[in-house]
């Protein structure tokens, strides 16, 4: 059966599928045929979620913590939420001014859907998560991409930040550690940015720190009204429980920020989602209070990793690979791979199709560039074990010796 024309909406037209989540789709469906498929395209720890953080979540089911909660989160979590920005971030923040949602695409879809309209303006930095552009577009904004370059660690510049605000502009979405790029900004280098970002006050910041427990070499991450306490009032500060807490299918995100930006969104939630998940909630009172003594133990398990990925991509005919200061990405360039001709007689021409021989010559799955706004880049999430990581890099460094 198919729908009448003209049946879906022009906003649904305006964007796509995620990339990331098609890619792992794709390569779960090879898997359950039957194919030897090494995947690398999910940003997901694969750790498994604490017992602390599950203990809490099954006590609150026996409470009969299972029925609708307040709009904006329960009391415990919006508190916690509260010390944790306190604690970690010296930001002070009232339980009031915070907000948990399902997952932190969807604070980010509430953020966006309720402040911008036909005309605004988005900055976003590129390379981007595949969903900024896309959930600016669907609130029927127009996202300006500012590109970054691998020979600058793919950081932002004070100039290009700059340039890209215009009066339209409404906010810039800053994000790190960056996904797909795993790019960090010193405090000095942030505070470059958000000087540029004092000098125009009617743009609003929103920063994406959902990757801030992973960061590697000593490396010490720093938010943006932490740097610049003047930007408080228009900045909306982000943060979730999924990839720190190894908890991405409990789907909490969370943020603070001006309370009459917090009761908008939590509007829109209110005839959406209605709330969090009141089980999920009580496990993330948990994750933000309890023990964090895992954390240094995952960072410096994927810092392990991290390396072992970079050695071996550059050991690959034609792949560039930088270090990463956080999060569990590598972002290599296969510039030098274009033009040649792939064991199937296919050209490549660019990172989407190297990706796809990829996966069919060798079954790896990773995703490619142009998805996140960059190319020729491709994006290997190495959040899995070191044995695997292995297999899948002599896998790519044969795949690579093999195009003529």
């Amino acid at each position: 059966m198919s729908l009448p024309p003209g049946f879906l909406s022009q906003a649904l037209g305006r964007i796509k599928q995620s990339p990331t989540l098609a890619a792992d789709q794709k390569s779960r469906e090879l898997k359950a045929a039957g194919k030897d498929i090494i995947g690398l395209a999910a940003g997901q720890p694969d750790f498994d979620t604490p017992d602390n953080i599950k203990e809490a979540a099954i006590a609150a089911i026996r409470r009969g913590e299972t029925k609708y909660t307040n709009i904006e989160g329960i009391p415990e979590l919006r508190e916690a939420i509260a010390g944790k920005f306190k604690r970690e971030n010296h930001i002070e923040y009232k339980p009031a001014q915070c907000f948990a949602g399902p997952g932190g695409k969807a604070v980010l879809y509430y953020a966006l859907t309720a402040t911008l309209n036909p005309g605004d303006e988005v900055v976003v930095i590129a390379p981007y998560w595949v969903s900024y552009p896309d959930i600016v577009l669907l609130a029927g904004a127009t996202p300006v991409i500012v590109q970054t370059r691998m020979e600058d660690g793919f950081r932002l510049s004070p100039e290009a930040l700059d340039r890209a605000i215009t009066p339209k502009t409404k906010w810039i979405i800053f994000n790190q550690p960056s996904n797909p790029t795993g790019a960090c900004y010193t405090r000095e280098q942030l505070k470059a940015l958000t000087d540029v970002m004092l000098k125009h006050p009617h743009v609003w910041v929103l920063t994406d720190d959902m990757y801030e427990h992973l960061v590697f070499g000593g490396f010490k991450f720093h938010t943006v009204v932490e740097v610049e306490p003047r930007l408080y009032e228009r900045t909306l500060t982000m943060n979730g429980v999924s990839k720190a807490y190894a908890m991405t299918g409990w789907r909490i995100g969370y943020c603070a920020g001006p309370q009459p930006l917090i009761a908008a969104m939590a509007k829109l939630q209110s005839q959406s989602a209605s709330n969090a998940t009141s089980i999920s909630q009580w496990a993330s009172v948990e994750a933000l209070n309890g023990t964090q003594d895992f954390i240094p133990k995952n960072q410096k398990v994927f810092e392990g990793r991290r390396d072992l990925v970079v050695s071996m991509l550059n050991q690959a005919q034609g792949i560039e690979c930088g270090t990463p200061e956080g999060a569990f990405y590598v972002y290599p360039s296969m510039r030098k791979l274009i033009g040649k001709k792939a064991p199937s007689g296919k050209i490549i021409e660019n990172d989407l199709d190297f990706v796809n021989e990829l996966l069919e010559t060798e079954g790896v799955a990773v995703v490619h560039g142009a998805a996140f706004g960059l190319s020729p880049f491709f994006r290997i999430s190495y959040a899995t074990s070191n044995a695997i990581l292995e297999k899948a890099c002599e896998r790519i460094q044969r795949f690579c010796a093999s195009l003529k």
